[in-house]
């Protein structure tokens, strides 16, 4: 889906970033990967993180689908991103 149905760009001065698995056939494979980068080209404050694998659900410990590598580096970039100071 293009960035356009939801507006020109995304709205100044709000960060975002995106997360997901390269070979994740929900988020590579159908298209989530394709507006993500839109997304993340568009905000002043952007940033698209691929981590290697195919889940969905990586950071869930409860699940089999668990990537705790893959998990640990994305709660790692969470404090900075909402601006948490530890």
């Amino acid at each position: 889906m293009p960035l356009s149905e939801f507006g020109d760009a995304w709205p100044g001065g709000v960060p975002v970033q995106a997360h997901g698995m390269d070979a994740d056939p929900f988020f590579a494979g159908e298209g989530d990967l394709g507006f993500a980068r839109q997304v993340v080209e568009s905000a002043e404050r952007g940033e698209l993180f691929l981590y290697p694998g195919d889940q969905h659900y990586f950071a869930d410990p409860t699940l089999p689908s668990y990537d705790p590598d893959a998990a640990t580096l994305l709660l790692s970039r969470t404090p900075a991103f909402l601006g948490v100071v530890s």
